[in-house]
């Protein structure tokens, strides 16, 4: 019952969401505002790739970001809207299909949902005044030092992990905590996915128990953070719509994946997706830092 509630909650925020980005691309359209340097089919591959590999926990937006970049294919302007907007489908059928298919616990699935919601729309404030660079480099050491526990664990070198699908007491509270922590942090560029499967995973339950976790969590901000963007007009507009195509049916085909997997398959891939996403924090810290040696002044 709980499922097919939170089932149709999506659906219906979906559609709200598909009528607010044709309003929006019809205004666009009619006011010449549609960039013609924008490739429909080059970005809707890459969407494509980037919501394949985020529906296994790895994340899109460093994919999306490092394709855009490179290749001059979305306005850097406009990238920030972009990257919401194109999230939001591809997450709502994350959400619809794991959700439906993972049997997790009511009061922890439910309860990590709120706080990320509460963290994104309330601790997002005062996490946005944090040092971006900071963050990066306490996360990649953070994410680092998991990821080595992790694979000690799959080695047999150190007990991690388990196989409940719920969490009471006070791992419950550290888990609300935590969610409400990594939902703050996407305002700061620092995605869900994989800090939310790590900290799911060290509490001790099932891998498979993070997916309908972090992609109902994710579906319910993107609603919020690219509604908002939309009702500004700062999107590409045809890089949005290419996404909203070809993204969800690379989560279709990639969910497909995930739960023909066993649970020591699962635990790999954890291991993976938290050491790249470690990595993807470093480089980010890394292409930040001032390149420019200072100049004496005469």
């Amino acid at each position: 019952m709980l499922a097919l509630s939170l089932q149709v909650v999506f659906v219906a925020g979906g559609l709200i969401y598909c009528w607010m980005l044709f309003h929006a691309f019809n205004k666009q359209r009619r006011g010449g505002q549609l960039k013609p340097s924008t490739s429909v089919a080059k970005v809707g591959a890459v969407g494509a790739l980037a919501n394949f590999l985020d529906t296994l926990g790895v994340g899109s937006f460093a994919i999306k970001t490092a394709f855009y970049k490179q290749f001059q294919m979305v306005d850097d302007r406009l990238l920030p809207g972009t990257l919401n907007g194109q999230c939001v489908l591809p997450t709502v059928a994350q959400a619809l299909l794991f959700i439906g298919a993972v049997d997790v616990d009511p009061t922890t699935l439910i309860g990590m949902m709120t706080a990320a919601a509460l963290g994104a729309g309330i601790g997002a404030k005062w996490v946005s005044g944090l040092d971006r660079q900071l963050v990066r480099l306490i996360m990649c050491i953070a994410l680092l030092i998991v990821a080595a526990l992790i694979f000690a664990g799959l080695l047999g070198w150190f007990p991690v992990g388990g196989e409940a699908m719920g969490l009471s007491g006070a791992k419950l509270a550290v888990a609300l905590v935590g969610n409400f922590v990594f939902g703050a942090l996407m305002s700061v560029g620092v995605g869900l996915y994989a800090p939310c499967m790590t900290l799911v995973y060290l509490l001790g339950m099932n891998p498979i128990a993070a997916f309908p976790i972090m992609m109902g969590s994710c579906a319910v901000l993107s609603f919020f953070s690219a509604g908002t963007f939309i009702r500004n007009g700062a999107f590409d507009a045809k890089a949005v719509m290419a996404v909203a195509v070809t993204g969800p049916m690379a989560v279709v085909l990639a969910a497909t994946l995930v739960k023909s997997m066993d649970v020591e398959m699962l635990k790999w891939l954890v291991a993976f997706v938290v050491l790249y996403t470690s990595a993807s924090m470093y480089r980010s810290w890394q292409q930040s830092r001032p390149s420019g040696v200072a100049q004496p002044s005469h």
